[in-house]
Formats: C-alpha cells, sequence, structure tokens
C-alpha cells in the first residue's frame, strides 16, 4: 500500500489554553456550587432563625455545603500533583463530584423538611435518605482512599514540600473519613436499639477531630504553593512546611485525645 494512502498519526490532544481540563473546570465549578449553597443557607438561617446545634438546624446545609465544596475544590487541584493516569483521575473526580452533589443534596432537602437528614429512620423516605448518605459516605471514603495510596505510591509533583504536604493533607484526611464513618457506624447501632435520641448526641465526641482533620489536604499543599511565590531557598520552604505539617497533627492529636476523654 502506498504510504500516501497511510493514516497520519494521530497526536496526543493539547492542554486547553488556560491549563485547566474539562473535568476539573466541572469539578471546580460544582464546589463553588456548593459553597454558595452554604452561604445561601447561612442568610437563611438568619432570616428563619432556630437553633444552630441538633440534629434539625440550618447548621447541617451551612457546614456541609461550605465542606464538601471547599474539600471537592481542594482535592481537584491536589490531585493534579499526583502521578496517575490521567483518565482514571478524571473519572475519580467526576464520581467525587456526584457524590458531593448527592450528600449535599440529601442533607438539604432535610433541612427544608425539618427533619434529621442521617440516623432518621422515622418514615420510609427518611430511611431512604439516610440509606443514600451513608452510602454515599462510604463511597467517598473509597475515591480519597485511592488518592491517598496514590500519593504515597509514586511522589507527588510541585515545587519543595508539596510532597509532603500532599502525603500529609491525604493521610490526616483519613483520619477525617475514618472519624466519619466511626460516628455513623455507631449512631446505626443506637437508633436500631432503640435509642434515637442518644443517636444523635453520639456524634459530639468526634466531631472535633472530623472537623480538624477535614481540611488539611486544602490548607497544607495551600501552604507549599504559597511558599512557592516567595525568594526563599527550597530548603527553607521544606522546614515551614514541615513545622506546618507538625503543628497540624499536634491539633488532631489534640482533638482526638478530647474524643476519646469525652467519649460516652
Amino acid at each position: 500500500m502506498s504510504s500516501s494512502l497511510k493514516s497520519p498519526p494521530r497526536k496526543p490532544p493539547a492542554n486547553p489554553p488556560d491549563g485547566v481540563r474539562p473535568a476539573e473546570r466541572l469539578c471546580h465549578t460544582t464546589g463553588a456550587l456548593l459553597v454558595l449553597s452554604g452561604l445561601a443557607h447561612l442568610v437563611v438561617f438568619a432570616v428563619d432563625g432556630g437553633p444552630w446545634y441538633g440534629p434539625v438546624s440550618w447548621r447541617k446545609p451551612v457546614t456541609f455545603g461550605l465542606s464538601f465544596g471547599l474539600t471537592l475544590i481542594a482535592v481537584t487541584w491536589v490531585t493534579s500533583y499526583l502521578r496517575i493516569g490521567e483518565r482514571l483521575r478524571t473519572v475519580l473526580l467526576l464520581v467525587f463530584a456526584a457524590d458531593c452533589v448527592v450528600e449535599v443534596g440529601g442533607i438539604t432537602l432535610q433541612a427544608w423538611r425539618r427533619v434529621p437528614s442521617h440516623l432518621d429512620m422515622g418514615t420510609p423516605f427518611d430511611t431512604a435518605v439516610s440509606m443514600v448518605l451513608a452510602v454515599g459516605g462510604g463511597v467517598l471514603v473509597a475515591l480519597l482512599t485511592v488518592f491517598a495510596v496514590a500519593s504515597f505510591r509514586r511522589r507527588p509533583s510541585g515545587p519543595a514540600g508539596m510532597a509532603l504536604a500532599v502525603r500529609s493533607g491525604f493521610a490526616i484526611l483519613l483520619v477525617a473519613l475514618a472519624s466519619g464513618a466511626a460516628m455513623i457506624a455507631r449512631g446505626v447501632v443506637l437508633v436500631r436499639s432503640g435509642h434515637q435520641v442518644a443517636a444523635y448526641g453520639s456524634t459530639a465526641p468526634l466531631k472535633p477531630l472530623h472537623g480538624v482533620s477535614l481540611h488539611a489536604v486544602l490548607v497544607l499543599p495551600a501552604l507549599a504553593w504559597l511558599l512557592s511565590r516567595t525568594t526563599w531557598s527550597e530548603e527553607t520552604r521544606w522546614r515551614v512546611v514541615a513545622a506546618a505539617v507538625g503543628c497540624y497533627a499536634a491539633a488532631v492529636a489534640a482533638a482526638g485525645v478530647w474524643a476519646v476523654l469525652t467519649y460516652r
């Protein structure tokens, strides 16, 4: 066959002009909308009032919207430093984004219905919502664990201190996932044994640990990125990141000790 009839070699897809791939842009947009949802419900709380704490309050759509939105944006950005296949990363991020929407959506729905979002088995519909949120939590654990393992299998790229920040952020994030799973598991056991009110109170000791450890994956890499904009030497920047990791780990340990001391 003549060489003129052969198909030309396929060129690799070019990166977008702004360096942000469509899946990343979608995740960033989704995360921003979740954050806006949390802020909007803060306004709803200011207008409508009601308790801030407790199983039924506007606190849940506020805090979950902000937390899930920031976490989605952070994970989308931080995973760009991981050495994993781009196609695998894209699939994982899209599933993660969809799961974040489901979690925040279910919690927000129940807040507007004036019923608890978690551990509520009062009606078949409430039971279904609680189970969807629980399954969604399991999916989150699986996805983020895959990213965490990837960060330790191959050294992340990036400026000085970024590899340490990414690995430490994901390691501390696993603590948040474990504490969240423990809260749900203990609550479900209490609900099924007929202690509905106790189930809602049982999560209190672990909430500080869960909250503190949740955002290390954003704070530590952001610090490494900001330090890369300075004129400090790589050794100095690495030491600053290492000190920040130590401080963050100490805060997580303190929250863990408080959880143990207040556990009932």
